[in-house]
């Protein structure tokens, strides 16, 4: 099964360090022989909606929670689709363009960290790296890597995927070639962060009419901004399957090492195959931006461009709580937009960590949440994530961007951006 340019003798930043290799290899086992939880069809279908981005003829949402749980299971989904759906209706009428819908669902069970252990008080364990690897409990048991939960992870994906099958029902009518009309489907693509190779190598399906070899984890997969080392392994994984694949691009990356991982990912620039999602943040994408863009430009490289406003602006509340706000997310949406007009490139879409729940995790918005609010209702597994309201005022502002396209520069008025929250 595995391709000829394997990841396994690479090495593979941010890897748990599973306690029982037999263990592990027992359950990829069992992973390998489970059926694929996408097809390889519709990862094709969001290829070809992504060539259309990467056109500019069409905008990419993607969104949801940071780190999903277990225990959340399909119980948050509906509100999440429910908000997306929203904001997919305003960005519409805004950007005069189709909106393609991407949740970050079914599969975001695992979490990059900056560092490898925690520390409370006199005690060190080991990090939380999401529900498919280790528990939040901070007890040495629950901070233990269980390759059990790879499993775990498996079904919550199903189950969830099940879920979103009864929600996403028949849409409105369209013409038929018999004259009549016919339902449309909504489409609805899921997305998470290849970060468990492992769990994802045991998930690759050949093809059988085409032999292509696919992640059938979830349509989209993405290499963090911690991952994307071109001699590492979540490159070596992604460039062996044919799934759209996305990388993101933090304030270290250069325009050279853009370029590498185009031509190692996407060598034969076929637009829907590459997606680059930046996180620069609010005071420095209007500098680093440009470099990047104009060097994939001058290249003929067709990828989309999407922007993550949201891990460039996080702080430390006084509560202690990581936060973001909103003003700032706002502020890198308008830079990103402000950069792609300058450079005649089309802003292709948002990459958002939000719920469809009344949280208070983010500072801003309308009703606004304060410094004082944020531990009120804090429910996130890992990092703050963009309320129904606060989503959509985003949602608001974008399609604001896109109607004044002709009308000028991009950047709103400062006011829009007050901090005082």
């Amino acid at each position: 099964m595995r391709d000829s340019t394997s990841w396994s003798a690479l090495p593979a930043a941010q890897r748990p360090e599973w306690p029982d290799a037999a263990a592990l290899r027992q359950v990829l086992a069992v992973l390998r022989a489970y059926p694929a939880l996408v097809a390889p069809s519709a990862c094709d279908r969001l290829r070809a909606h992504l060539a259309a981005v990467a056109r500019g003829e069409a905008f990419l949402l993607q969104g949801g929670d940071c780190a999903e749980t277990f225990v959340a299971g399909t119980a948050s989904t509906e509100g999440k689709v429910r908000t997306l759906r929203q904001m997919a209706a305003v960005l519409t009428l805004g950007a005069e363009l189709p909106v393609i819908t991407v949740g970050r669902i079914a599969g975001q069970y695992a979490k990059p960290r900056s560092a490898p252990t925690e520390t409370r008080g006199a005690v060190t364990l080991p990090a939380y790296r999401g529900d498919a690897v280790n528990d939040r409990k901070f007890t040495g048991a629950a901070r233990t890597p269980d390759p059990r939960r790879l499993l775990r992870a498996y079904e919550a994906a199903a189950g969830v995927l099940d879920h979103l099958g009864s929600l996403i029902g028949a849409g409105d009518r369209v013409p038929a070639p018999d004259g009549g009309t016919a339902p449309r489907r909504e489409e609805f693509f899921t997305s998470h962060e290849a970060l468990l190779l492992d769990y994802e190598d045991a998930l690759v399906r050949v093809d059988p009419p085409t032999g292509r070899r696919y992640g059938t984890s979830g349509h989209l997969l993405w290499i963090g901004d911690r991952t994307r080392q071109l001699d590492g392994a979540h490159v070596a994984f992604a460039a062996s399957i044919h799934n759209p694949v996305a990388v993101k691009l933090g304030p270290t990356a250069t325009a050279d090492a853009v370029i590498a991982l185009v031509d190692r990912l996407d060598p034969r620039r076929a637009a829907g195959r590459l997606t680059f999602v930046t996180r620069m943040g609010s005071r420095r994408v209007r500098d680093l931006l440009p470099p990047l863009v104009e060097k994939v430009m001058a290249h003929d490289a067709q990828v989309a461009w999407l922007c993550d406003p949201m891990h460039g602006n996080t702080f430390t509340a006084p509560s202690g709580y990581k936060s973001r706000r909103l003003a700032d997310v706002m502020d890198e949406v308008a830079g990103f937009f402000e950069v792609h007009r300058a450079l005649g490139s089309h802003p292709g879409g948002l990459h958002l960590e939000l719920t469809g729940e009344d949280v208070t995790e983010c500072v801003g918005g309308r009703p606004p949440i304060g410094l004082e609010d944020v531990p009120r209702r804090y429910e996130t597994a890992c990092d703050p994530r963009l309320n129904r309201d606060q989503a959509l005022e985003l949602a608001s502002l974008v399609a604001g961007l896109f109607r004044a396209r002709a009308d000028g520069p991009a950047r709103l008025p400062s006011a829009l951006f007050s901090n005082s929250y």
